[in-house]
């Protein structure tokens, strides 16, 4: 295993700091990014895509665990950093230089299948996520997501219905998945240490509900999520066909949307489908 500086001494010796712009926050306690690099199980050899790297706390880890990294990053005053860690795991670690919302991940991944693990910057998480997520094909390419959010954005995506926190993000990650809260991070863990707690998410595909569009889904929890405290009669109202539907299905129009369950929308999804 390749000797190498503790992270502090990357970052100061390329003269990092975390950008407020593009929502860093370097992790720098190489025992805790081991324990996420861990989480998705058994890495050795497996095809890993991070995004946002940074400096390469992550990025060390998972090479560590013995995958073969592909990390997508745009600010380029990490890239000598992260040059020094290809050097140091050679053949292991690939850096594209982008926008990671406007790459095609499964091309980049060479159309095999990947790992996601990522730090992501708190300004793109959830866009990333729901990109993820979303589309027709099922099961994605990517076999599991594990991901650092703010905690309350964790938070909603393993809500259940009648909490605070249930919405949109809920009904995309488990209408065909499974999401768990795997851990919880201190902000302290962090440099410089963000105004929030942080908490890391585990998402794995399952089998998808036969007969059902992912974009209607996307699109009913869009409106009924966009006026949470109003009625379904009221926030559904320009999905052409939910109402007729709800009352088909029996779905009472005045409950608002924190009520209805992930398998009440898919039921209603494939009934407009």
């Amino acid at each position: 295993m390749p000797d190498l500086p503790p992270i502090r001494e990357t970052i100061a010796k390329h003269g990092l700091s975390a950008s407020k712009a593009l929502g860093q926050n370097f992790l720098l306690d190489e025992q805790l990014l081991d324990r996420i690099a861990a989480i998705p199980g058994d890495l050795q050899g497996a095809n890993v895509l991070e995004v946002g790297p940074g400096p390469g706390g992550l990025t060390r880890a998972l090479l560590r665990a013995g995958a073969n990294v592909t990390a997508i990053e745009m600010d380029r005053r990490c890239l000598p950093a992260l040059d020094e860690l290809s050097g140091a795991f050679p053949g292991q670690l690939t850096v594209i230089e982008g926008d990671a919302m406007k790459l095609d991940h499964g091309e980049i991944m060479r159309g095999e299948p990947f790992h996601v693990l990522s730090n992501l910057p708190y300004n793109v998480g959830t866009a990333l996520f729901v990109k993820w997520l979303s589309g027709e094909d099922w099961p994605p390419q990517w076999l599991s997501l594990t991901l650092m959010f703010q905690r309350e954005v964790a938070e909603r995506v393993v809500a259940k219905p009648g909490s605070g926190a249930y919405g949109r993000l809920a009904v995309l990650a488990q209408w065909r998945a499974k999401a768990k809260l795997a851990m919880k991070v201190h902000r302290s863990a962090f440099t410089p240490p963000p105004k929030v707690m942080s908490a890391v998410v585990h998402v794995t595909p399952t089998e998808a509900p036969g007969s059902v569009s992912a974009r209607t889904l996307e699109r009913l929890t869009e409106a009924a999520f966009g006026q949470r405290r109003k009625m379904l009669r009221q926030s559904l109202k320009g999905v052409p066909g939910a109402l007729e539907a709800m009352k088909a299905l029996g779905i009472d129009e005045t409950r608002r949307a924190e009520t209805v369950s992930v398998d009440e929308f898919v039921t209603l999804a494939r009934a407009l489908a």
